[in-house]
């Protein structure tokens, strides 16, 4: 098998050429008018030196659980900018004791009790790929040690009802196996976040995962039929239904939970039948205004494009997608039952009412792979390894999103543009560009992603990304926004972010639920909210 960085995204095999390494120097240099770039060379796994294990796992568990050396590095962190900030500088202060990869639900059930009687936080781990402290370890000094649970193991389709159209799945299947066992099937389920390759359906489910697609299935929340969770307390099972209104929705409950109440095991899915119709186009628009104003007549003309995705011209810049004096619109339908063109018309004609300039969309089954969608969507899933290279060098390329209504949306997008801006000026003292995608839209209003650059050095881009992180964090909730659309809370977005917009009320009732479910705060503890009782540690606090 081929090993994960436990410093950066992807494989150990996965890195730039020696060419795209000296251009992100050059680049560096230029925008921040520097004589020289310092580079941090990759970590080696010889050169870490790890806390040893304060835990010895009892003989029921010797079978599923490891204390290998790549494991624990790997299962620290996530991928966040400062988990691979850290993690290239070999700051490992609290790996998890040890990795358990259960093969079966009595498995974790075990894991669990014994966790529970010996006051052992324990952190479910998907893919590991969150990128705001979800399956971070270091969870404080109030409990005897720390798990971390990866669902690797139980990665089956164990059902598929065809004449429903879904299917029963396993929490730890990774998104390519997912859609590659489907596929035999002609089926898909079309949930395509930026970690598709290592993110698992039930992190998926636990994080309240944003997809690619950019209306109406947006969200995890739209497939999920029902759940099975295994909490400290005992089995949560809800029942397989197309809908029901019998009472708030044991689901929902769930979805968004982020390991805080228990490990989501199963769930069934609901699935399309795989697309074989295509139209797409990209639009130029001179004026942003009038791009937003034509994004939004689209988003309330029940259209539901696949794709509906708005690049400000410097996203397009950076992106390769334009030369940065228009702001693009990437349409794109598609449908496994009948041809959408209908749809790519009448969208069209929107963007026309708005002075949207398009040439004539071409007919293909590849054409969101191609021009500047395709230009986009290469650029999109190669961010992380860029990331990671700038990480090296000290220098922070971060996103953060959002979302708010319609009425607010231009003056909020410019608000959160030069808030940030300014916020990052004052606390690097150099400018930073802001940039922003807007990622999904809805009939009531949209989600802007916002991307920045800011200098730093290797030895400050952890304390000035964190301070950044805490402003971008507070300009969002101050503009009314949410502290996040997509990418969960985790422990990043706690601090002036989720605990100020999350009502003081509803925090009781989370706090309520998880002492039932988890009497003893073992589950994740410091995400979403601390457990009773327990003095959580928190890097951003």
């Amino acid at each position: 098998m081929r090993a994960r960085k436990f410093w950066g995204w992807g494989y150990e095999d996965e890195l730039l050429t020696l060419e795209e390494e000296n251009n992100i120097d050059k680049s560096i240099a230029k925008t921040f008018v520097l004589d020289s770039v310092e580079r941090i060379e990759i970590p080696k796994i010889d050169d870490i030196n790890l806390p040893e294990s304060s835990l010895k796992s009892p003989n029921s568990l010797k079978a599923i659980v490891s204390n290998d050396k790549l494991e624990r590095l790997n299962h620290s962190y996530g991928k966040s900018f400062p988990d691979s900030a850290r993690s290239i500088l070999g700051q490992f202060p609290a790996p998890p004791d040890f990795v358990a990869f259960p093969n079966s639900e009595e498995d974790i059930t075990n894991l669990l009790d014994w966790a529970s009687s010996n006051d052992i936080a324990v952190i479910p781990y998907g893919g590991g790929s969150s990128v705001c402290g979800g399956v971070e370890t270091n969870v404080g000094g109030d409990y005897n040690g720390v798990v971390s649970l990866d669902m690797k193991n139980l990665n089956s389709i164990i059902e598929i009802d065809r004449d429903s159209r879904t299917a029963l799945i396993q929490g730890g299947i990774l998104g390519p196996d997912l859609e590659g066992q489907l596929k035999e099937y002609d089926l898909t389920m079309r949930h395509y976040p930026q970690s598709f390759e290592f993110s698992t359906l039930g992190g998926w489910i636990a994080t309240r995962s944003g997809g690619h697609y950019a209306t109406l299935y947006t969200h995890i929340d739209d497939f999920v039929e029902s759940i099975k969770m295994i909490t400290p307390s005992g089995l949560f099972e809800s029942r397989r239904l197309p809908g029901s209104g019998a009472g708030p929705s044991p689901d929902r409950f769930a979805i968004g939970s982020e390991g805080i109440m228990g490990v989501i095991t199963e769930a069934s899915m609901r699935l399309q039948d795989r697309p074989t119709y295509r139209s797409s186009c990209t639009v130029e628009f001179t004026d942003y205004e009038n791009a937003l104003s034509a994004l939004k007549h689209i988003s309330q003309a029940g259209l539901f494009p696949a794709n509906c995705r708005l690049l400000d011209s410097n996203e397009a810049l950076f992106n390769g997608a334009g030369d940065g004096s228009k702001h693009l619109l990437i349409i794109a339908f598609e449908s496994a039952d009948h041809d959408k063109s209908h749809s790519l018309k009448r969208a069209l004609e929107i963007v026309e009412e708005y002075e949207g300039i398009f040439e004539e969309p071409k007919e293909s089954k590849d054409a969101h792979r191609s021009g500047s969608s395709g230009s986009w969507r290469s650029s999109f899933i190669r961010a992380p390894y860029l990331r990671e290279s700038f990480t090296r060098r000290g220098i922070i390329q971060d996103t953060f999103e959002t979302a708010i209504t319609w009425d607010k949306s231009h003056k909020f997008i410019e608000n959160i543009k030069n808030q940030a801006a300014k916020a990052i000026l004052e606390i690097t003292g150099k400018p930073s560009l802001i940039t922003c995608r807007i990622t999904h839209s809805y009939p009531d209003g949209l989600a802007p992603y916002f991307t920045f650059g800011a200098f730093s050095t290797p030895q400050s881009m952890i304390e000035i990304w964190k301070e950044i992180k805490l402003a971008t964090n507070e300009i969002c909730i101050a503009n009314q926004g949410t502290v996040t659309h997509h990418h969960a809370v985790g422990r990043d977005h706690r601090p002036k972010g989720y605990d100020d917009q999350r009502p003081d009320l509803f925090n009781k009732v989370l706090v309520a639920a998880k002492s039932s479910l988890d009497p003893k705060g073992i589950m994740n503890p410091g995400v979403l909210i601390d457990p009773e009782g327990k003095n959580i540690s928190n890097w951003m606090a």
